[in-house]
């Protein structure tokens, strides 16, 4: 019995240690393998913990062997865009201008209840409301309203603005998402060029993104972000 304590005990504290190690996700926000990880961390805990006959080590190495994995893989996904694609899929764009797209949800293997769900659950019950809403590879859903149903109604105080635009992210910790480019009617030449009139230079960047209405953010790594009006057209 006393063995069993303490093999539970110490088991339990290198799970947490993991688990700590592994980053501070919810379990609602983790990504595909992420929580293929977190399945698997949880079976092998218990073997050793219950089984007096296996060897402790034997569960510690598994352990600590998919520790590895998952810095490996996040370190791998970090610098390849292609790859993070394949291991936790991309955002997918359910709702535009149109209204839902069918074809999106039929390949992400979704229902039209699934979408006005996940939109109730953001605070939307009218398609009408939002502008975009996007399938995060985590399975949530986020929502870019019309510009006449933001929190603050501009239509009620007869402000008149333009519609809201999605930004589109170019750069992301100094890589350059060259099939983004696609998305937007800006070159990337002018986009290039607008960064090398800020004298910034691309591995710098932590973040660049631009909307159709020209509108960029832009964020050094370690400095502070911000939002620049622009010629640029996205």
């Amino acid at each position: 019995m006393f063995t069993l304590i303490i093999r539970s005990i110490i088991i339990y504290f290198l799970v947490l240690l993991v688990f700590r190690l592994m980053g501070k996700r919810q379990l609602g926000q983790m990504q595909p393998f992420e929580l293929v990880l977190t399945l698997i961390l949880a079976d092998l805990a218990t073997i050793p913990m219950s089984e007096i006959s296996v060897p402790l080590i034997h569960g510690i190495v598994p352990l600590l062997t998919l520790l590895v994995v998952h810095y490996v893989i996040t370190i791998l996904t970090r610098f390849s865009t292609r790859l993070s694609e394949i291991i936790s899929g991309k955002p997918v764009i359910v709702i535009n201008q149109n209204g839902i797209d069918y074809k999106a949800v039929k390949e992400l293997n979704l229902t039209i209840d699934d979408i006005t769900e996940a939109l109730r659950s953001a605070g939307y019950f009218s398609i009408d409301e939002v502008l975009f809403a996007i399938m995060e590879t985590n399975g949530k859903i986020s929502v870019l309203p019309r510009s006449d149903n933001s929190p603050v109604l501009r239509k009620d105080l007869k402000i008149k603005s333009k519609e809201n635009s999605l930004p589109v992210t170019l750069i992301s910790e100094g890589r350059i998402l060259k099939n983004n480019f696609q998305q937007i009617k800006c070159s990337k030449e002018k986009v290039m060029k607008y960064i090398n009139s800020l004298n910034i230079k691309i591995k710098k960047i932590l973040i660049f993104t631009l909307d159709n209405n020209g509108q960029v953010y832009i964020q050094e790594m370690h400095k502070r972000g911000e939002t620049i009006q622009t010629e640029l057209k996205g």
